[in-house]
């Protein structure tokens, strides 16, 4: 394992102490993995430049990974050079000080495999990261690997032509990951050791890993584990059997968007022009049936990720850059939004305090008003553009905004002043 100081460009622009926090961001799209913030007390618009920039930082590598946040740490992924060992690109683990953005320490991950790249997991003094060519590590809050498991090398698995990008589930002492494949489609490890709990084959058409990652559900009292790879939707027990597939969303060039279980509902959208489902759940004794209840193309969502907010989800429409706004329960387009604003190529979205947090691939961010009237942005900024997409998701928690565009991450203060 190589730990690796990076030499960081910070700029800091203005530095107070950090509030209490409610809760942090300790995972990808928060702590319920369903991008969806509890914060309050935000800016209800912004001013024509944007909220105010606290510190951004640069060197943290290529890539697409997100931010997660806990206590007074930042975590990411990064490609860099492994200037050591000379073996090309690597994967790295960066844990960053959540004040100013310094660097605190990085560690290998693997070989890099492209710019995709999963949101690292972190769950009290441990933080699990996944490398886009299936190195899947557990380490400690000093930075010293703990364990190491390989997804194609340890459980025969499949990955898809952009290689892994999910960012792992910890479920009690459990960690839930997806190799792919047909004989270890899911498995379950122990979070402290990465010892195998169990291995979990499903039988559809398509069985390579996609690039979505695992959330909870639990329907009659039954708690299982729901994941959309490119065989579709599957419902797996907490024991590691299959309760339910739903096959009408695989077979797909990349099936990204995390899943939205709602009660007894599951809703989960795909892209290339191919749409969202929403189904129904029904436990009989301790099994599982699903039923379709829609299937709409209008709501195709590629990789920007689609949120629910009351009685609507929101989402970029595939990666056009004209985000919609649908009714959950029929799936109805309610709005989709049309010229207004500067913002183009594909969103990635967030949700805070009434406000939906739009990152664009041009470097747009745009505040929008999470109202069922129509598309109507209350404030936008450009951020600093790198070479490449800006695909990483924008994260809201402790009364800022962090926004990773290529190797540098930017935060900003979005507290209303009163």
């Amino acid at each position: 394992m190589v730990r690796l100081r990076l030499v960081a460009v910070v700029s800091v622009v203005a530095i107070g102490a950090l509030p209490l926090r409610a809760e942090d961001w300790p995972q990808f799209r928060g702590p319920n993995r369903d991008g969806v913030s509890k914060e309050t007390g935000l800016l209800p618009s912004w001013p024509k430049d944007g909220p105010p920039l606290e510190w951004s930082v640069k060197g943290l590598g290529s890539g697409y990974s997100t931010v997660s946040i806990a206590g007074e740490r930042i975590y990411t992924l990064g490609n860099m050079a492994d200037k050591e060992k000379k073996r090309g690109q690597l994967s790295y683990l960066v844990a960053l000080n959540r004040r100013d953005g310094k660097t605190v320490w990085t560690a290998e991950v693997g070989p890099a495999g492209g710019n995709l790249g999963c949101t690292p997991t972190v769950d009290g003094d441990r933080i699990f990261a996944l490398g886009q060519l299936g190195d899947l590590v557990g380490i400690d809050n000093d930075g010293k690997r703990l364990w190491h498991r390989h997804l194609v090398d340890d459980f025969g698995g499949v990955k898809g032509g952009w290689n892994y990008c999910e960012s792992p589930l910890v479920d009690g002492d459990r960690l839930i990951v997806t190799p792919g494949g047909k004989d270890a489609t899911i498995v379950a490890l122990d979070k402290k050791t990465g010892r195998t709990i169990w291995e979990c084959p499903i039988h559809t058409r398509h069985t390579e890993a996609g690039y979505s990652s695992v959330v909870m559900a639990e329907v009659g009292g039954i708690k299982h584990y729901v994941q959309l790879f490119n065989g579709g939707l599957v419902g797996i027990s907490t024991d590691g059997k299959v309760l339910w597939t739903h096959e009408k969303l695989g077979g797909n060039t990349a099936n990204v968007p995390t899943p939205i279980p709602v009660g007894d509902h599951v809703f989960s959208s795909i892209g290339y022009g191919r749409g969202a489902s929403l189904v129904k759940l029904k436990a009989q004794g301790q099994a599982v049936s699903v039923e379709e209840v829609y299937y709409k193309r209008e709501l195709t969502n590629k990789h920007g990720g689609v949120i629910k907010v009351g009685k609507y989800v929101y989402g970029d429409t595939d990666d056009s850059g004209h985000p919609f706004c649908a009714d959950f329960e029929s799936g109805k387009v309610i709005w989709k939004r049309k010229d207004q604003g500067s913002g183009s190529g594909s969103a990635a979205v967030t949700y805070a305090d009434g406000r939906l947090y739009f990152h664009y691939d041009n470097g747009t961010v745009a505040l929008v008003k999470a109202v069922a009237d129509n598309y109507e942005e209350v404030g936008s900024f450009q951020v600093t553009k790198r070479n490449g997409a800006a695909w990483a998701h924008p994260v809201v928690c402790g009364g800022r905004l962090y926004l990773r565009e290529g190797d540098m991450l930017f935060c900003y203060d979005i507290r209303a002043k009163n």
